[in-house]
Order: C-alpha cells, then structure tokens, then sequence
C-alpha cells in the first residue's frame, strides 16, 4: 500500500484512481474543478478543489509525505509543466507526469518528472498490436524492447513439449505462463510440459522475436 497524490482529474486520472483503489493505496485526488471530483470519491481518502498552479495550495497538500505524486493535468501543458516543477521543488519523492508528445516528455522530464506516462499512445500501441492479429489477445510492453504478449500457439507446437521444441533457443523467446479455457494460470510450465491446442501462451522475450511468430499467427 503507498500513499498517492493525483492531481488532475480527467479520464486518465479518474481511471487512475478507480484502479490505484483496487490495490489498497491511499490515495489524495485534487482538481480545480469540484464535478471532476465527484465520481471518485468512493475510491479515494481525500478529495480537494483547488488550483494547483497556486503554490499556496501545493503547499497546503504536504507533496513530501507521498509515496508517489501522478501530475494528469491533460489539456493545459504549461500547468502541467508548472505543477511537475513546483512539486518537486517542494520535495515529492517521485513524480509520474502524463504527456501527449514526445517533446513535452522532454520537457517535463528536464523540470522534474522522475518518469512520463503516454496513456493515450499505449493504449493505441496495445490495440493496434492486439488487431493486427487475430490470435494476439493481450500485449505489454516492458523495457529495452522487451515484451509480453498473450497467444494461441503455432499449429506446429501442438502436442510437442517446450523442451522438444526448444522454444527460448530457435524462436528467442519464453513461455512464462499458460491459460486453459476456464481462464486458471499455470505460471512458469517446466520443459516436459506438453501444448496443447486452445490454450493461450503468455510469452515473453524481444519485440522483433516475438513479432516473428505474430506474423505466423495472422
């Protein structure tokens, strides 16, 4: 559990909240706006209207004693860029600023943000990848190129086990997990176990490899 400032409350930082609550985080949401507020009162210990461009009122919220501090001030970027620069001078630990383009990430990364979330390029990044195959059912990207993808397996894996097919060594990736038809985990399956066909693979490894057995599965 972390205690979590979010300051703006739009899509994104209703959306925020609502899956921050889901995780048991204690979570302070202010916006300058008391309607914008309203929706998630049932997921948040603290609601407040305020301007937060006002360093009286940044100063008023105590940033220094959250754990995070998520800047989703999404269509004004001089506000954004002021609040992500103030908060940190006032001492938050760690400050997560949203941007709609790369030269605003830039910019709000040289001011103060500690990381830039792009929600509305990831969930187009996630979807096209999703709909550009029809046995892609969810996909993450990590770091370093690194990516997790949900698949149905190759015709050619059916009823071969991962150690004969020698899946990490010829195709550069690895099964983490798979899923049956009910939806139950079986996480990290060991060489001898057998694919079978209807089952999803939860695999994971380099974009550029794992988009090789993609284009297979089209």
């Amino acid at each position: 559990m972390k205690s979590i400032l979010v300051i703006g409350v739009g899509r994104f930082g209703q959306h925020l909240c609502e899956n921050l609550a889901k995780h048991e985080n204690q979570i302070m949401a202010v916006d300058i706006l008391e309607e914008k507020l309203e929706p998630i009162l049932p997921y948040v210990v603290s609601a407040k209207i305020g301007d937060c461009t006002n360093e009286t009122v940044l100063k008023s919220l105590g940033v220094g004693n959250f754990d995070l501090c998520f800047i989703c001030i999404g269509n004004n970027f001089q506000n954004s860029l002021e609040v992500t620069s103030l908060i940190k001078e006032m001492g938050a630990k760690y400050v997560v600023s949203k941007a709609n383009r790369d030269i605003h990430a830039r910019l709000l990364l040289k001011n103060g943000a500690d990381e830039v979330v792009y929600p509305d390029r990831d969930v187009a990044e996630k979807i096209a990848v999703r709909y550009s195959a029809n046995k892609v059912f969810d996909y993450t990207e990590l770091a370093d190129g690194i990516s997790i993808y949900e698949i149905l397996p190759l015709e050619a894996w059916i009823g071969k086990s991962v150690k004969d097919l020698n899946i990490r060594r010829v195709y550069g990736i690895s099964v983490i997990a798979v899923k049956n038809a009910e939806g139950h985990m079986k996480f990290m399956p060991g060489a001898d176990y057998v694919i079978e066909g209807g089952i999803h693979l939860m695999v994971i490894g380099k974009q550029e490899d794992a988009e090789k057995i993609i284009r297979q599965l089209r």
